[in-house]
């Protein structure tokens, strides 16, 4: 998602920053390229005139035009306002009523709102330590309750015993008293969808909002509405007052104009982003971090996030100290590997990353994918122990076999051991800065005996760092070290 509009953004403002000086009508210019670039990608036209407007009668002050740098001024301007029409920080999810907590999703049919139901529980059950009651109360749709059945037993989450002849507000009563029963925490309530908005649809979804008295109405959205998004969204906020919105299948080709548009027509936060079909893909909705990376600038924050929610620190610095003392071998790349696909979509990683842009593009066109990393774990379970734990012995009649054994190239295995020469020579360095204690000084600690832990630049494992051209740019290690 944002791919286009950020693609755009960036070579828009790329030609702006080799300016060195910048006028009135280079701002209009400007601005007349934005305006279309956020009209391309779906962006309500109210929407856009209003962003516009006020990054107009800021970039064309005097401070911007006499600025040392007013190519980095107006971006400066341009991503401030997109913060402020996102929302300016992001909101959680109110869970400060007593319990149990009533949740309602409500949204059309086919927009995710069960799969998000059961997203949303499980991200209550591990993140918040809640205890989560769902309930279906789609009694239309062919086999909605028992879908979302399957969905709680996956994620270990109670759902509702399913009763027939029961209307929504029945259901929604009987769920209510058995979560006070039960003692549960929140109560997630999944609603009936249609495949468009009508009035039978509204009118029981305020029945059930009227008996439960939510503390959320959270609208599940198609990212790839498109301009429907504004007529959906406040359709939806005229009959139920909504007070946020989520955001499904953020990770498909879908051109980002919902996000603005949803947000700016209805004033209630976007507070969760469906970001894949896994339901631990659920991710909170932070409005700096989206204006970052549709300016290009990169969101390490996010990226940090995810690495640490996916590697435990003993094991990061288990894996620090074998790398300090020069004792790296294929089983800690396969580990390696492994951390990186828990994190989750190789593609997706790089786009959190800040510049690299040719980098990216060129990952982008090679397709590469979680195939990569399956495919460089499937030369290494090829290989023996023996050769796992002293590569150099890996010679062309071994390398033969290992391919034959994995199903790939000889050029895919010489690919593999280059990576790890690669990363071992970088083990290396670091081992003789260490010894210097020059690696202590460059993280700002100490001077000699200062070690490192754990060596991740930036939350990324460096198997990542490994793979391409991203070793040693613009990238400082994670600054976290122990005497």
């Amino acid at each position: 998602m944002f791919e286009s509009l950020s693609s755009k953004f960036g070579q828009i403002f790329d030609r702006l920053k080799r300016r060195a000086t910048l006028t009135a009508a280079d701002v209009n210019d400007v601005m007349r390229e934005v305006r279309i670039a956020l009209l391309e990608a779906d962006v309500a036209l109210p929407v856009v005139k209003d962003f516009i407007a006020k990054v107009r009668t800021r970039a064309v002050g005097q401070e911007v035009v006499r600025s040392v740098s007013p190519g980095q001024m107006v971006v400066k301007i341009v991503h401030d306002t997109l913060v402020e029409i996102l929302g300016t920080t992001g909101v959680g999810l109110d869970l400060a009523k007593p319990p149990p907590v009533a949740m309602l999703i409500v949204g059309l049919q086919g927009s995710g709102k069960t799969t998000t139901s059961a997203k949303i529980g499980l991200h209550l059950k591990t993140r918040e330590k809640r205890r989560v009651l769902m309930v279906s109360l789609d009694t239309y749709r062919p086999a909605a309750q028992e879908q979302l059945a399957i969905l709680g037993s996956q994620t270990g989450i109670t759902t509702l015993e399913i009763t027939k002849s029961t209307t929504p507000v029945e259901i929604a009563k009987r769920a209510m008293t058995e979560a006070r029963h039960g003692g549960f925490d929140v109560v997630i309530l999944d609603t009936a969808g249609r495949t468009h908005i009508d009035h039978i649809l509204m009118a029981e979804v305020a029945a059930v909002r009227d008996v439960v008295a939510p503390s959320e109405i959270l609208l599940v959205a198609d990212a790839m509405t498109g301009q429907d998004a504004v007529h959906l969204a406040s359709s939806f906020h005229k009959r139920l007052c909504i007070t946020g919105i989520v955001l499904t299948r953020i990770d498909g080709d879908a051109r980002g104009g919902a996000a603005l548009s949803m947000r700016a027509v209805t004033q209630r936060p976007i507070k969760l982003l469906g970001t894949g079909e896994k339901l631990a893909e659920l991710e909170s909705f932070h409005p700096d971090r989206l204006a970052r990376r549709l300016l290009g600038m990169g969101d390490v924050v996010s990226l940090v996030e995810r690495a640490l929610s996916t590697i435990r620190q003993e094991d990061a610095e288990r894996m620090a100290l074998k790398m300090l003392e020069g004792r790296f071998d294929l089983n800690d790349l396969l580990a390696q590997f492994r951390q990186v696909r828990r994190m989750g979509d190789l593609r997706d990683l790089f786009r959190l990353l800040p510049g690299l842009d040719k980098l990216k593009k060129q990952v982008n066109e090679s397709r590469m994918h979680d195939k990569f990393l399956l495919h460089q774990e499937a030369i290494i379970l090829s290989m023996t122990p023996a050769e796992r734990r002293q590569p150099e012995m890996i010679k062309a009649s071994r390398k033969r076999r290992i391919a034959i054994g994995c199903g790939l190239t000889v050029q895919a295995v010489n690919k593999l051991l280059k990576q790890y020469q690669q990363v071992a020579q970088m083990t290396k360095e670091m081992r003789k800065m260490e010894r210097k204690g020059q690696l202590g000084r460059l993280l700002g600690g100490g001077g000699p005996g200062t070690s490192l832990s754990p060596l991740m630049w930036d939350g990324i494992p460096a198997a990542v760092q490994g793979t391409g051209s991203l070793e040693h740019r613009g990238f400082s290690p994670h600054r976290r070290h122990r005497k």
